[in-house]
C-alpha cells in the first residue's frame, strides 16, 4: 500500500469500517486500498494517527463529514507527501506537475512576472481562480502583470509564498464556486491546508541543478509542533530557499541593433547579450497553524511571513544607442531588475458549537499584505547623462553625470476580511436533515503605489519635457532609468474600496440516493453596485458503483483593486520592435475618458459541470466530468495602441485623434484596462485510479489524469468612439487567451513501494500554445511530453534518502522560427517568448534528505 498521504485520507479510513484509505499517487480521489501490511514502510511507524471525524471537509461543500469521494462537484485532493515526492520546491510548479487544470506558466524578461509568476486553473486568468488557506480567503499579490505573457493585465495570488514545508494538502474544487465563496471562484477553488501536526520535527535539505550546470537550487526547511494545553497546538514551518538563474540565450546572428561593433561582428567575436530564462531568487519563509480551547470551543490562528529578493533583466542596449552611456558602458549594458516581495498574513478566529443543537459558530479576521519593491541596477538615466548645464548655452556642455543604480517604487495591495458564518442542520425530507450554512462577509482592499527615485522617473533633472536633451545618437533622451523606469508621483496612488456580502447555503439527501443543493450570495461594492448569483448542484447514486454529478452556477468577478488603481509609465516594444515610452493609463482617468472608455464592472460567468463517478471495487475508480464556463463583460488589458503615422496628420492632430490624445502627454503608446470580451471555456477532466497489493506487501499505484480546455473569444466590444474592437483587443491579444495556455496536459503517474524502497514515475504531456505578441505572426509550438522519475529509501523510521530527476530526457519547447519571427530568434530568443508551460531549463536533478525526531 502507499504509505501516509494525508489526515483527510486517514479520516476517511474511519468511514469505512476499518479499510484504510489511500490518496491516489496523485491524490486526485480518495479510494480505498486493501488493509496495510505491517511491513509496507518503515516510514509507517512515525505517522499519527486519524484524526476524528469532524475534521473531515472539503471544499465546495459545507457538510462536516463530507469527503472528495461523495460531493456532487469534482475536488481533488493532494497530499503533502505527493507534493514532496515530485522534487519541486515552489507550490505553483508541483501543483502544475500534479494538476492537469493547473498551469503555471514560465517567462523571461517580463519584469515583475519573472519573479511572481502567474497561476490559472481551467485556462482562464490568475484572478478568476480563489485562493483558500484553512477555508479562508487568500489576498491577491501587488504585481499587476503588464508584459505580453499568461495573465496579462491581471493580479493574481502568490501561490509560492506560502512554503511547502506548511502543507498538509491543497484541495481543487474544479467547479464555479462565486456563489459560496465571492469574487474570483470563476474558475474554481484551490483551499492550501496547514498542518497541525504536534507529535515530531520534520528536517528536510534537498540540492539539485539544471544537466546544464546552472539554476542551481538549495533548501532547507524545519517543521515542528507543539501542545498548547489539553486540546490545543501550534505548528512552525521554517524554510529557506535558493534559486540560482539559468541563462538560454544564445549568440546573435544578426547586428541590426548595433550590439557588436562592425569589427567584432565581421570577426565573429561575438558574446551572448541576453539572459533568458530563470530568475535568480532567494526566499525565506516563517509560517504557523495554531489553535487553543476557549469555552466550548477554540480560538485558532494562522499565517506567516515570507521575503523574497529576485534578480531579472530587461533587454540590452548596444554600445551606439541613443540609450547607453559610452562614457560609462562602452560595450553596451543590460539592465538589472531586482525586485522584493515581502508578503505576511494574520487570521484570528473563535469557532464554537451553539449550545446543544447541532449548529456552530465560526467569527474571524483575516488580513494580508503584499508588497512588491522594484530596483534598477546597472543601468543610467540617459537625460541627466546629457542634460545641459546651462540650457541656453549648451556650448557649455553637459552634467555628465547620472546614478546606475536607483529605487524605481513600490506597489502595495493590503486586504482585510471579516467573516461570521454558521453552520448546521434542520429537519429535513425522509429523515434526512437539511445541512444549511449562513453567514456574512466584510472585506477591504487597498491599493497602493509608491514613486521611487527621481532619477528613476524623470525627463532631465526638473522632469521639463520642453527641454532638449539629446542623447549620444542625437535623438532625445529617454527619461528615466533604463531598463524598468520608475513610478513617479503622476502614477502614486493610495486608495481602495470595500464590499459587504450575504450567503445561504442548503444541502441535502432528498432520497438516501439523490443529494441536492444550492447556494446564493449577494454582494454589494462600494465602486460599481451589487450582483446576486447563485448555484445548484446534484449527485445521485444510480447503484453502490455508479454515480452522475453536475452542478449549475451563475457568477462574477469584481475589478481588482490593483486594475482600479494601477497605472506606470514604462518602456515596451511597439509593433515595429523598437522600445518605446508607454503609458499605462489608470481605469476612468482623463486619458482613458479622452478615448471614451467608461470605468470598470464586474465580469459575470455562467458555468456548469456534469459527470459521473465509477468504482467497481476497492482498487479501482473512475470519475469524468465535462464543464464550460461563459465569460460576459471580461476585463482585459488593451493593445498597445500607437498613434497614427505623422506623415498623415494635419497640424492640430484633428484627423489624427490617437496622436491628439498622446502626443500633449509625451508618449507613443498607451494601455488601459476595460470590459471589452465576451468568452467560453469547455472542458473535460478524466481522472483514472488503480492501486494493486501483491504477496510480500509491495503495492503499485497507477494514476491517469485527461484534461482538455478550449477558450474562445466570442465577441469583442469597444466603448470607444476613436478605436475599434480589433484595434482596442487585436488579434495577438486573442491569440494569447485563446491558444497561450495548453488546450492538453495530461499526467500518468505510478507509484511502486516494496519495503522502505519507493519509486515514482511521472510524465506531463503538456499541449501546444501558440503566441504573435511579438511579432505580429503565429508561432506554434507543439505539444511535448516531460518525464520525471524519483527514488526514496528509508534508511530508518526516521531518515529517508532520496535522488530523483525532473524532464529526465531534457526536454525543450520548439525553436522560435527564424524565418517567420525574425528577428527575436536572431537575436538570441532560440526557444520564445510569451507562452511556454514548462519552461525553457531543461533537465533537472536533485537529491533530498528527511529527517524526523
Amino acid at each position: 500500500m502507499s504509505v501516509y498521504r494525508n489526515r483527510l485520507a486517514l479520516a476517511v479510513a474511519a468511514i469505512v469500517a476499518s479499510h484504510a484509505f489511500t490518496a491516489s499517487a496523485t491524490a486526485q480521489q480518495v479510494t480505498p486500498a486493501e488493509p496495510v501490511a505491517p511491513e509496507a514502510s518503515a516510514q509507517q511507524a512515525t505517522e499519527p494517527a486519524a484524526t476524528t471525524l469532524d475534521m473531515v471537509q472539503v471544499t465546495g461543500s459545507r457538510v462536516r463529514g463530507r469527503t472528495a469521494e461523495d460531493t456532487a462537484a469534482p475536488v481533488d485532493i493532494i497530499g503533502q507527501e505527493e507534493l514532496t515526492a515530485t522534487g519541486a520546491l515552489e507550490v505553483g510548479q508541483a501543483l502544475q506537475m500534479l494538476e492537469p487544470s493547473f498551469n503555471f506558466s514560465r517567462t523571461t524578461i517580463s519584469d515583475g512576472t519573472d519573479i511572481l509568476r502567474p497561476a490559472t486553473l481551467r485556462a482562464l486568468g490568475p484572478d478568476q481562480v480563489l485562493i483558500l488557506v484553512n477555508g479562508k480567503r487568500r489576498h491577491q499579490q501587488a504585481l499587476v502583470n503588464v508584459q505580453q505573457s499568461i495573465a496579462r493585465g491581471t493580479a493574481g495570488t502568490d501561490i509560492n509564498a506560502i512554503p511547502i514545508s506548511a502543507i498538509e494538502r491543497i484541495e481543487v474544487l474544479r467547479d464555479g464556486a462565486a456563489a459560496q465563496y465571492g469574487s474570483d471562484a470563476i474558475a474554481g477553488v484551490i483551499n492550501i491546508i496547514l498542518k497541525n501536526q504536534t507529535e515530531h520535527t520534520d528536517v528536510v535539505v534537498q540540492a539539485g541543478q539544471t544537466y546544464e550546470g546552472d539554476g542551481e537550487l538549495y533548501s532547507g526547511s524545519v517543521n515542528t509542533g507543539f501542545e498548547l494545553g489539553d486540546d490545543g497546538f501550534l505548528n512552525l514551518s521554517l524554510e529557506y530557499r535558493d534559486r540560482g538563474e539559468t541563462n538560454r540565450a544564445g549568440i546573435a546572428t544578426t547586428n541590426a541593433l548595433g550590439w557588436y561593433t562592425p569589427e567584432e561582428f565581421a570577426a565573429g567575436e561575438r558574446a551572448v547579450k541576453l539572459r533568458i530564462g530563470q530568475a535568480d531568487s532567494s526566499d525565506a519563509y516563517l509560517w504557523m497553524n495554531g489553535a487553543v480551547g476557549a469555552g466550548a470551543g477554540e480560538i485558532y490562528w494562522f499565517g506567516g511571513l515570507s521575503r523574497r529578493e529576485g534578480s531579472s533583466y530587461g533587454f540590452f542596449r548596444g554600445p551606439l544607442d541613443n540609450r547607453t552611456v559610452p562614457a560609462l558602458y562602452p560595450d553596451g549594458f543590460l539592465p538589472n531588475i531586482v525586485t522584493t516581495v515581502d508578503d505576511t498574513s494574520l487570521a484570528v478566529g473563535y469557532r464554537a458549537p451553539l449550545g446543544d443543537s447541532s449548529w456552530d459558530m465560526d467569527v474571524s479576521v483575516t488580513h494580508g499584505r503584499n508588497e512588491f519593491g522594484f530596483e534598477e541596477s546597472d543601468s543610467v538615466n540617459v537625460s541627466w547623462w546629457y542634460e545641459p548645464i546651462d540650457p541656453a548655452n549648451p556650448a557649455a556642455g553637459i552634467y555628465g553625470a547620472s546614478p546606475v543604480s536607483a529605487d524605481t517604487g513600490t506597489l502595495e495591495f493590503d486586504q482585510t476580511t471579516f467573516n461570521l458564518d454558521f453552520r448546521g442542520s434542520v429537519g429535513g425530507f425522509n429523515d434526512q436533515p437539511l445541512y444549511l450554512a449562513t453567514g456574512v462577509e466584510y472585506r477591504e482592499d487597498n491599493y497602493a503605489i509608491t514613486a521611487g527615485d527621481p532619477v528613476s522617473y524623470t525627463y532631465g533633472r526638473t522632469d521639463n519635457r520642453d527641454l532638449e536633451i539629446r542623447g549620444q545618437a542625437g535623438d532625445i533622451a529617454q527619461p528615466g532609468m533604463q531598463g524598468f523606469p520608475g513610478f513617479s508621483p503622476n502614477e502614486a496612488v493610495d486608495d481602495g474600496r470595500h464590499s459587504m456580502a450575504v450567503y445561504l447555503d442548503a444541502e441535502t439527501n432528498l432520497t438516501e440516493r439523490l443529494l441536492l443543493g444550492g447556494a446564493v450570495r449577494f454582494e454589494d461594492y462600494s465602486d460599481f453596485g451589487n450582483t446576486t448569483i447563485g448555484k445548484l448542484s446534484a449527485r445521485f447514486d444510480a447503484t453502490e458503483t455508479f454515480a452522475v454529478r453536475g452542478t449549475v452556477s451563475t457568477g462574477f468577478r469584481a475589478p481588482g483593486a490593483q486594475q482600479l488603481f494601477y497605472s506606470q509609465r514604462s518602456t515596451n516594444l511597439n509593433a515595429d520592435g523598437v522600445l518605446t515610452d508607454t503609458l499605462t493609463a489608470r481605469q476612468d482617468s482623463d486619458v482613458t475618458r479622452a478615448f471614451g472608455i467608461e470605468p470598470l464592472q464586474e465580469e459575470t460567468s455562467t458555468s456548469g459541470t456534469l459527470g459521473f463517478v465509477f468504482t467497481p471495487n476497492e482498487r479501482f475508480s473512475l470519475t469524468m466530468d465535462v464543464f464550460r464556463i461563459d465569460i460576459d463583460e471580461r476585463i482585459i488589458f488593451s493593445s498597445n495602441l500607437s498613434p497614427e503615422d505623422a506623415a498623415t496628420c494635419l497640424p492640430d492632430n484633428s484627423n489624427c485623434p490617437i496622436r491628439a490624445i498622446l502626443d500633449p502627454i509625451g508618449v507613443g503608446q498607451v494601455l488601459f484596462f476595460t470590459n471589452a470580451i465576451d468568452t467560453r471555456t469547455t472542458g473535460l477532466d478524466i481522472v483514472a485510479n488503480h492501486n494493486t497489493v501483491f504477496d510480500g506487501g509491495s503495492s503499485l499505484n497507477l494514476t491517469a489524469l485527461v484534461h482538455f480546455n478550449k477558450t474562445e473569444v466570442k465577441d469583442r466590444r469597444s466603448q470607444s468612439p476613436i478605436l475599434t474592437p480589433e484595434q482596442l483587443f487585436d488579434d495577438a491579444q486573442v491569440t494569447l487567451i485563446e491558444e497561450g495556455q495548453p488546450r492538453a496536459h495530461h499526467v500518468l503517474q505510478a507509484v511502486w513501494e516494496t519495503g522502505p524502497w519507493q519509486v515514482t514515475g511521472r510524465g506531463n504531456y503538456y499541449g501546444s500554445v501558440a503566441g504573435e505578441g511579438f511579432t505580429g505572426v503565429t508561432q506554434t509550438w507543439g505539444g511535448k511530453a516531460l518525464f520525471d522519475l524519483g527514488v526514496s529509501y528509508a534508511v530508518s523510521d526516521n531518515l529517508k534518502l532520496s535522488v530523483g530527476g525532473n524532464n529526465i530526457f531534457d526536454e525543450y519547447p520548439d525553436n522560435w522560427d527564424p524565418d517567420t519571427q525574425f528577428p527575436f530568434p536572431q537575436l538570441g530568443f532560440t526557444y520564445g517568448w510569451e507562452t511556454l508551460p514548462f519552461g525553457i531549463n531543461g533537465g533537472s536533478y536533485y537529491a533530498r534528505m528527511d529527517w524526523r525526531f
